[in-house]
């Protein structure tokens, strides 16, 4: 029977002395109860990957990693160099199961008020846990804090392609980095697209309008909607506020049949527009251009209409139940509305 010492890998110290038996792993089993991790691979002092138990000889000293490479243990962290004072400046981050070198003075000197500063401006004031290889252990995303880590050390905000920058943002925000909050915050603001204001056809405003849920919200306002024909569509609630149906060709706008039921049209040119049989029960259309506009049995109970110009309207057979006509621009003759 041969037996052998475990160490955690990148750590030259709690060792276990094991016996070595069965298969490679049945070793790594072994090692993952006694060093409480996850064993998957077995190195020896070289560096070297064993995946044969048969290469492994009595007393050697083997090192057990959870995936990682291969960490020389004279590297480590907490080498008795470390313990003794020297180069106490450099510390090791475990950031989500990341690791991340840099020294104190760049975790404390540039943000003396953020979060990191606080961690790590007197030593051990930090009383969080420790990996296996000493590094302190920081619950947050590695992706988001390199970015943030590079700019304490340098002073530039540099985020990789594929990186999300509200993600950084947010982590800026958790740490305090106030000065490179800022940064974030203008860097998104240029990454935004520019507003398309350039106008749709008609063609696209129906299939936008087709394609709309009767109970989302739908605002069309200024929209120039110019001899549009949309004949027993349902634009219930929408928002058409300011909207121009006047072809200057003398095309006249068609929604005949239309549920508008609560629309917003306060302000809208809509001369010669066919509203006929539409139904515009508690719509809003102050101030709307309704001259030569045809609502013949359009239902216009509650419907606002102060300040209308309603010049040669056809109004025969409406419902005007409730509606308001104050402030008209022209008077309205009864020969407009009788049945």
């Amino acid at each position: 029977m041969k037996r052998v010492t475990l160490f955690v890998n990148g750590s030259p110290r709690n060792g276990k002395v094991v016996a070595v038996y069965g298969t490679l792993s049945d070793l790594l089993s072994v090692a993952s109860n006694k060093l409480g991790i996850k064993a998957t691979s077995v190195y020896n002092g070289r560096g070297g990957l064993i995946d044969d138990i048969a290469l492994i000889r009595d007393d050697d000293v083997l090192f057990v990693c959870e995936g990682e490479p291969f960490i020389d243990p004279q590297n480590d962290v907490n080498t008795p160099e470390a313990l003794t004072g020297s180069h106490s400046d450099w510390i090791t981050l475990n950031v989500g199961g990341r690791y991340f070198t840099t020294t104190r003075t760049t975790l404390v000197s540039k943000e003396p008020d953020s979060m990191l500063a606080r961690m790590f401006k007197d030593k051990d004031a930090w009383g969080n846990k420790r990996d296996h290889r000493g590094a302190f252990l920081v619950d947050r995303s590695p992706e988001y804090f390199e970015p943030i880590l590079n700019f304490l050390r340098h002073g530039q905000l540099i985020v990789n392609e594929g990186i999300n920058l509200l993600g950084v943002l947010e982590e800026a925000r958790f740490f305090g980095v106030d000065s490179l909050i800022e940064h974030l915050e203008a860097a998104i603001k240029n990454s935004q697209p520019a507003e398309d204001h350039s106008p749709i056809s008609r063609k696209e405003f129906v299939r936008f309008l087709l394609a709309t849920s009767t109970k989302s919200e739908l605002r069309c306002q200024c929209a120039n909607l110019q001899g549009v024909k949309m004949l027993c569509s349902n634009a219930e609630g929408a928002s058409l506020k300011g909207c121009n149906f006047e072809d200057p060709s003398g095309l006249k706008a068609n929604l005949e049949g239309a549920n508008l039921k609560g629309v917003d049209m306060e302000g809208s040119q809509m001369t010669g527009i066919n509203l006929r049989v539409a139904t515009l029960k508690n719509a809003k259309l102050k101030n709307c251009n309704l001259r030569g506009a045809t609502l013949a049995g359009t239902d216009l109970e509650n419907c606002d209409l102060s300040g209308c110009d309603l010049q040669e309207a056809n109004l025969r057979g409406s419902n005007v139940k409730g509606a308001i006509f104050e402030e008209m621009l022209t008077p309205l003759h009864m020969s407009q509305s009788v049945r």
